[in-house]
């Protein structure tokens, strides 16, 4: 029983993971995120954090595909 419970309870914890995300530049450039890129609708920029957990941002004319991996 205990052991079910535990398997019950890591499938619940695995729900909220985040995914992660690839986005294609118009240059070719494959970036990868740890999170899903927001768009800032003043600025036009997409805001996303890199696979270091830095922040960073590009400009959404400058994005080609954005695909959840």
């Amino acid at each position: 029983m205990k052991n079910l419970m535990l398997v019950a309870f890591c499938l619940l914890s695995l729900t909220g993971c985040a995914s992660e995300y690839i986005i294609a530049t118009n240059d070719g450039k494959m970036i990868t995120t740890n999170e899903k890129p927001e768009v800032d609708e003043e600025t036009d920029m997409l805001h996303y954090q890199d696979e270091e957990g830095r922040d960073q941002q590009i400009q959404k004319s400058e994005v080609k595909q954005m695909i959840e991996r």
